[in-house]
């Protein structure tokens, strides 16, 4: 059965997230599925596409008011018996709400909304169409019997056929086995060339239907010819079936590794990003492919040549986009120290300046060209540094200082990424042991000269959360004897997509060994307040793209004091990022909010920087004085 959908609808943006927070419990348990719109028009355009079980609808808009856009829901014969609760902030406003009921308004309320009451009258609205729904099923189920009845007439003939319908379907399965002898290859059991040819041309047309492109690898052997002729046949088809089974473990389940025949593979890729994953394929096919085969207690070695062809750019049909990867692949094997070669050279290009970035990264990350900067934190109540945020930079020999926004990007070496992720986890601890030390050795100092304890936030490199990260963060804080709450990780909204179970216990493990967690650039990707209060995240960083809309003609203003509002709502720290005026510095203290980083405070220091201004109470006079000072240097 479907899951009934509940239409919001309000033109200010600050009254539509405090709605929103109050029903988004019951739309996370899949009770119903919400849906806002910013006015009426918008509404009508959500009409005309879903069946809704209720609309709260604001009644004071600009433009179409709440109630033309009743009066316009209403007229349409598929929403006429759509429910609709008006909502408005004027009270003792009897001739509106009359006018509401004429309107067809199922109810009438007063905002500040009591959440108890809104939720309940929700309740009913879903409750009600949940029953119709499954009214619809029962009728449908009940046309479902009539039919059967019509065809348990029918089962004097079907017994009568029984023995004919056995007789077909066994020469459908004799069919099916034929079809399969004739569509697979003997030697290694991968598609042969016509089974393919099939799969390529309803590639072809797949792609044209929805616009989204695929990739096709061709790949030859190098030196199997003088394999074959030295070791034998027999040998040279144990090694075909060896390297059948490599490229099918290379591969993932949904792509499809074929044999040309000799020594000629063909893999097919589909789906979106074809270009990136069918290099990052094509890679692991080259590695696996370059490792000796055992063959008769003999080690042969041989080598991939690979060439990549993308439709629709690299051919029009299935034939030319075969000849094209197969001349990608001829250039590939003319050219040793680049196995994996594309048709069109700009992927080349792009493939090798990836490749090189990886290389260059690799090599600095052992010889110590990373390090770390730290953006402090300032708690608006008493001035004081709270925290910092650990953040990555790269003294490149050519470049410069690069933030890590400027490299990780072009880097998809997985193995790489947990290296650096690693390393920043054993620098924070290491940096957060020495802050301890220096609050621990100050405790007898009187106020304001001892710095408060420290919190480090680092951020991630890998672009998934796993338990990789425990193994190197959890040992190296026990190592250093660290306190709860002195490490903080920071974690996107695409950080905390994944199944449900592993995530919650890794979560878990985490907040249990004291480590913080905050959610990053809240608002940069829709992040939702209801993932903050599932997994029971401390603390919320306000997107700099909010705090730089502050005083806009756009509501930057509203959005921000909205979004405080809710996350102190859920006993979060709200951490704004990105405070480079007083005005900002201003609103967000008169909205709240717990702390603030930015240009207007310090730029990222190094940890000797850090180290000094940690032993210093500040308050916040003092802290944009130091600012300036440190500007004029």
């Amino acid at each position: 059965m479907q899951t009934p959908k509940v239409l919001l609808v309000n033109d200010d943006q600050a009254s539509l997230y405090a709605l929103e927070s109050l029903l988004l419990d019951a739309a996370d348990q899949h009770v119903y599925e919400l849906i806002s719109a910013a006015s009426g028009k918008e509404a009508l355009r959500h009409v005309l596409r879903h069946e809704f079980a209720v609309i709260l609808l604001d009644v004071s808009m600009p433009g179409m008011d709440g109630f033309e856009t009743a009066e316009a829901i209403h007229s349409h014969p598929r929403s006429a018996g759509t429910p609709i609760i008006f909502i408005t902030a004027h009270y003792a406003d009897e001739l509106n709400r009359l006018k509401a009921y004429q309107k067809g308004a199922a109810d009438y309320l007063f905002t500040p909304v009591i959440p108890q009451i809104l939720q309940a009258k929700v309740a009913v609205f879903v409750e009600m169409a949940k029953k119709n729904m499954l009214l619809r099923i029962q009728a449908e189920e009940l046309a479902r019997l009539n039919q059967d009845l019509r065809v348990q007439r029918l089962q004097d003939l079907e017994r009568i056929n029984a023995e004919l319908e056995q007789e077909v379907k066994e020469r459908k399965a004799a069919e099916q086995r034929a079809h399969e002898l004739s569509t697979r290859d003997a030697l290694t059991n991968l598609l042969n060339r016509r089974a393919l040819i099939q799969q390529l041309e309803h590639a072809v047309a797949t792609s044209d239907r929805s616009g989204i492109g695929f990739a096709l690898l061709f790949l030859d052997l190098d030196k199997f010819k003088p394999i074959n002729d030295t070791y034998g046949h027999e040998a040279g088809d144990e090694l075909l079936r060896q390297v059948a089974a490599r490229l099918t473990a290379a591969v993932r389940v949904a792509d499809i590794v074929a044999r040309l025949g000799g020594d000629e593979f063909v893999v097919l890729i589909e789906g979106k990003s074809a270009s990136a994953n069918a290099a990052r394929v094509g890679r692991k096919i080259e590695t696996a492919c370059a490792l000796p085969f055992e063959i008769g207690g003999q080690r042969v070695k041989t080598a991939a040549s690979i060439g990549i062809a993308l439709y629709p750019q690299d051919g029009a049909n299935a034939q030319a986009l075969m000849k094209n990867a197969d001349t990608a692949m001829y250039h590939a094997k003319q050219n040793s120290a680049t196995p994996v070669q594309f048709f069109h050279e700009e992927l080349n290009v792009r493939e090798r300046e990836r490749e090189r970035w990886t290389l260059e990264l690799r090599k600095a990350l052992a010889s110590g060209q990373l390090e770390l900067r730290y953006e402090p934190q300032i708690d608006l109540d008493t001035g004081r540094m709270i925290a910092a945020e650990a953040l990555l930079y790269w003294r490149h020999p050519a470049h410069g200082a690069m933030e890590a926004a400027q490299f990780l990007p072009l880097v998809q070496e997985r193995a790489l990424l947990d290296r650096i992720d690693a390393w920043v986890v054993a620098q924070c601890c290491s940096q957060a042991a020495l802050w301890q030390g220096l609050h621990g050795s100050m405790r007898n100092v009187p106020a304001p000269a001892a710095a408060r304890q420290l919190c480090i936030w680092l951020n991630l490199a890998t672009p998934q959360l796993h338990s990789d990260l425990l193994q190197a963060l959890l040992p190296a804080m026990r190592k250093h004897g660290l306190a709860p709450g002195s490490i903080g990780v920071e974690l996107n909204e695409k950080l905390l997509i994944g199944a449900s179970e592993p995530l919650a216990h890794l979560l878990a493990q985490m907040q249990e060994a004291g480590v913080h967690i905050a959610l990053d650039d809240f608002g940069s990707a829709r992040s939702s307040l209801a993932a903050c209060k599932r997994w029971q995240l401390n603390t919320l960083k306000i997107d700099r793209s909010f705090v730089h809309g502050i005083g806009n003609d756009e509501g930057g203003t509203d959005i921000v004091a909205a979004v405080i509002h809710l996350a102190r709502a859920l006993s979060m720290q709200v951490v704004a990022l990105g405070v480079e005026t007083r005005q900002q510095l201003e609103v967000l203290q008169a909205q709240g909010c717990h702390t603030c980083q930015g240009a207007l405070f310090y730029p990222p220091l190094p940890a000797a920087g850090l180290l000094e201004q940690a032993s210093i109470d500040f308050n916040t006079h003092h802290t944009l004085q130091s600012n300036e000072d440190i500007s004029h240097e």
